[in-house]
């Protein structure tokens, strides 16, 4: 649960919340004894922070990239008085 809240915050939102539902279902499933059912849940939330995981770091890693390709030029000179 821990890891798809972190990705759900800090990488991406759609399928960190599918990871967060994933995640929340398998409690309740493991005490009404479908441990079949648990384990295919938290498989599956495994898989959405995962996805989560590599989006948000695309997604950054494209932000930084953008960002480094269109920054100010620091060489050119200012006109003097």
């Amino acid at each position: 649960m821990t890891g798809a809240i972190l990705v759900t915050l800090f990488c991406f939102l759609p399928t960190g919340i599918a990871a967060i539902v994933f995640a929340s279902q398998v409690p309740a499933k493991w005490n009404e004894g479908d441990f079949a059912g648990a384990a295919e849940a938290s498989r599956k939330a495994r898989l959405f922070v995962i996805v989560s995981l590599v989006a948000g770091l695309l997604a950054w890693a494209v932000i930084i990239a953008i960002g480094m390709s269109t920054g100010t030029n620091t060489t050119t000179s200012l006109p003097g008085p």
